[in-house]
Parts: C-alpha cells; structure tokens; sequence
C-alpha cells in the first residue's frame, strides 16, 4: 500500500485550532418523562411474560388417565362483612374415583382484603361433629330422632346430590359458624402436588414436626404415598423429622399425615404449615413467572367460581399482605372438644 505523508507538526498545531473553534453541543439531559416510558416498557413486558406464563400454564395440562377436567359445582356465595372469604378445599380423590366418593381433608377458609390489612385463614378439623341442615334431623329412636355428622361429609353428601358438595358445605359453615363465603376453590391430590412441582422446581423448605406416636418420640414415619397407588394398594413413604425440601407428592403426604397422637389436630396444624411455607417462599423473585404457569396449571384443573379477573384483583391488592403471612387458626383449638362418636361409630 502506498505510504502517506505525515503532516508537520504546524499543520497539526492548525487543525487542533480550528477545531477547538468548533461550538460544543450541551449534553442531553435525561427527562423525567422518558424514564417513567422505560419504567412503563418494562413494566409492560413484565406483564406480558407473566400472561404468557400463564397461557403456556392453561395449555399445559397433564394428559393420560390421571387428567380429567375440573368438577363444575353449585354455589351460591354471599358477601361477608368485612373482607372477602374463600372456602378452600382439598378433596381426596384418587385416579379414577368419581366426585361423590370423595371426601373433604382440608377445609379452610382465607380472608383477604379485611380492614387489618391481613390474610387470614381458620382451618376447620375435618372430625368436628357438626348439624347439618336436612341430615342431621333424622327419625331414629335408637337417637333419639338427632344425630350429628362429621364436618367433611357435608361434602360427599352435597356431592351425592349434582354436585353440590361445595354448597353444603358453605351452608354447613354458615349455620354453624355464621360465616359468609363468597368464593370457593377446589383441588384434589393430583391439582396439588402438579401446582408445588410448577411453582417450586426445587421444592418447598419445610422443617417436618411429627407428635409422638404410642407416646414415643419419632425421628421418622411413614406416610401413605396415595399419588403411586396401584391396583388399588397404597405404598408407604418414609418422611424425616427436621428441615428439608419437599416435592408436591412429598408434601401432600406430609400434610395428609394423622397417625401420629395429635391426630385430626396435627394434620390441621401441618396444613397450616405448608400453607404459611408457600407462601413465604413465593415471594422470591424467581417465582414471578413461574407463579403464573403454576397459576395456568392450576386454573384449568380446579373447581372455583373465581373468574381469571377476579383471581387477579385479589392477588394484586393483597400483594403487600403476602409480607405478613397468615395469621392461623383452628376450630376447634387444641383441647377445646369431647371425644365423641358420630352415628357409623366413627370417632368425632
């Protein structure tokens, strides 16, 4: 290539000159406006993905003979005084089984949106004896013409009866409790462990806490693993005593485990576990969109009468609630009951 000449050392002394003649221009200044765009545009795509998720979420249910869609129930919410209650429940139905043969294992009901500005949640002992109306008055002299039933079969009786089971159980509460309960959402074994395998790859840090059992301290039980039932034998799982990270399938059993000398009233407290480990582990930012596909999942195998807008809003107005955790209590609390014994014999 050719060699150019160097320019002398005047020559450039003149052009730094007649550059430096040259006018600056200002630096720009960032607008508050613009920045508040950004803010909007990423907050926007934020949104987006978090829909996508949950599309992706709706679209991706499980299929085979375990997938079967959600149970459409009757119900007839009322508003309550102050706040919104939601009755969950968590049926235990197993593959193949219809609605009508299946019970109630968890029965709560959340408040959000109260004055204290606090998610609450009472968690009513499923061996509770309690009138229900058209069920318990009955002509049997043997009884005297009375006789109570065990809370969770409000259920399966509603269930016998097209599929209200949700409904009697919501007027079960309200003659009983004088509760009003606007929503419901209902969930089975599979809805569950699927939702906690979604939201939670790596599992749930729970510190399992088991009673005695024959008054004897335990550092390990085992559990019925009902999800790996076949041929209609339940295999067991062993769960240990101490902190630990727990799958859907793992913590279902551990929340669904009685056999220990709490009973009834240690499952409940279990329950409340998990419910309170979910939802202080849900606010790592990572879940922000693994929470919506959960969400999806979720949203297309469970019974509620809660449309996608309203999930939303009440998700949304409560997000500074989530903070606190919930507050949780049981009905009856310990001790507060006398052993009893329900009409089939079953203790009460």
């Amino acid at each position: 290539l050719p060699v150019y000449q160097s320019r002398s050392k005047k020559s450039k002394k003149k052009a730094v000159a007649a550059t430096s003649d040259i006018p600056k221009k200002p630096l720009k200044k960032i607008s508050v406006k613009r920045i508040f765009k950004w803010l909007a545009l990423f907050l926007l795509l934020i949104i987006g993905g978090m829909v996508f998720m949950f599309v992706k979420g709706l679209n991706s249910k499980p299929t085979g003979p375990d997938a079967k869609p959600a149970v459409v129930e009757k119900f007839n919410g009322k508003k309550s005084r102050d706040g919104v209650n939601i009755l969950i429940l968590g049926t235990d139905g197993r593959i193949g089984e219809k609605s009508d043969e299946t019970r109630t294992d968890s029965i709560m009901v959340v408040n959000v949106n109260n004055k204290e500005g606090k998610i609450k949640m009472v968690s009513f002992m499923r061996d509770t004896l309690v009138h229900i109306d058209g069920v318990s008055q009955q002509n049997i002299p043997e009884y005297d013409g009375y006789y109570d039933q065990k809370l969770n079969t409000a259920f399966t009786i509603g269930e016998q009866n097209n599929n209200q089971g949700a409904e009697l159980v919501r007027q079960m509460l309200k003659d009983n409790f004088d509760i009003d309960i606007q929503y419901y959402a209902m969930v089975d074994f599979k809805t569950f462990a699927t939702a906690i395998d979604t939201l939670f790859p790596n599992g749930v840090e729970m510190n399992a806490q088991f009673s005695t059992v024959d008054g004897e301290k335990v550092s390990e039980v085992e559990v019925p693993d009902d999800l790996n039932m076949k041929d209609g034998v339940v295999p067991q799982q062993t769960i240990k005593v101490g902190k630990q990270r727990m799958d859907g399938r793992t913590l279902l059993n551990y929340s669904r485990f009685r056999k220990d000398d709490e009973g009834d009233y240690g499952r409940t407290k279990r329950q409340q576990q998990v419910m309170q480990a979910i939802m202080k582990q849900v606010k790592n930012p990572i879940s922000l969109f693994k929470g919506p596909e959960a969400l999806g999942k979720v949203y297309s195998l469970t019974s509620t009468n809660m449309g996608m807008t309203e999930m939303l809003d009440l998700g949304l107005s409560n997000a500074g609630s989530f903070k606190h955790g919930i507050n949780p209590i049981t009905i009856p609390s310990d001790g507060d009951w006398i052993d009893s014994y329900d009409l089939y014999g079953g203790q009460g």
